[in-house]
């Protein structure tokens, strides 16, 4: 039995990297998938591959109206709406002393208040459908510094406002969790990191390797699927070991280092 068969999802930043991966599979797990970006082309090319189980809907997650509107299209082609994932996104790679406001008011606008607006329209529609599930996608910046003022701000707090809507929408059989990746392969985040960036975060992974989209989408689609059922509130590191073990890994590289020299 595919393990989402019958549930309709809806998906924002869905029309490539990780967004893709996370429609791509939850179709092939038998979900109807509205998939929602402000790509208009990539994304249409998307949900025409998918076929007939996939809607695509040009989004911005920062306009309210917009989100009343995607919602109802959605409820309206496939007859319910099961699972929210807040996938979309942006950074702007600024310190705190280069940080303009205007990147620091879009990077929160989108990461975090485009994934409130995102829960505050979708819930009570999984709520009439029966419940399901809410996944927020977060970042191992939300768990420690990061080389981005406005980004990690946005990140942790995505963290924190997952747990109060877990806490509120329990009563309405609806789980919410975030997901926490690390540098992931193939995604236009890690491609514009700069030189240097990408080898840089995989010598700090202690499985030595950049993540790859599919391995959040797995793990989406876990907490999507009633196999969770009892997960949530929780945030998970998708990360290759970077959050447990990141420092000590590199610790103990730089003491082999040494020693190579030494002798």
């Amino acid at each position: 039995m595919p393990r989402l068969a019958g549930k309709v999802a809806l998906i924002t930043g869905g029309a490539a990297g990780q967004g893709a991966a996370h429609a791509e599979l939850f179709v092939r797990e038998g979900a109807a998938v509205v998939l929602t970006d402000i790509d208009a082309a990539a994304g249409e090319m998307l949900a025409k591959r998918l076929g007939g189980k996939a809607l695509f809907r040009v989004q911005d997650v920062a306009d309210e109206p917009a989100w009343q509107e995607i919602v109802a299209a959605a409820v309206s082609a496939f007859g319910g709406l099961h699972i929210l994932v807040n996938n979309a996104g942006t950074i702007a790679r600024q310190s705190v002393v280069d940080t303009t406001v205007e990147a620091w008011n879009r990077t929160l606008t989108v990461n975090l208040t485009g994934a409130l607006l995102g829960m505050k329209h979708c819930a009570p529609a999984i709520r009439d459908s029966g419940g399901g599930s809410i996944v927020n996608i977060s970042s191992t910046a939300g768990m420690t510094a990061y080389d981005d003022a406005a980004y990690t701000a946005s990140k942790w707090a995505l963290r924190g406002l997952t747990k109060t809507a877990a806490l509120q929408f329990s009563e309405w059989n609806i789980r919410v969790n975030s997901i926490h990746p690390g540098t992931i392969a193939d995604t236009s985040f890690a491609r514009l990191g700069g030189e240097g960036f990408e080898e840089a975060a995989t010598a700090s992974i202690p499985l030595g390797r950049l993540g790859l989209p599919r391995d959040t989408a797995e793990l989406v689609l876990f907490l999507a699927s009633d196999q969770s059922s009892f997960i949530n509130g929780a945030e998970i590191a998708v990360d290759g070991g970077y959050i447990a073990a990141g420092t000590a890994h590199l610790r103990n590289r730089i003491r082999a280092e040494y020693l190579t020299r030494r002798n």
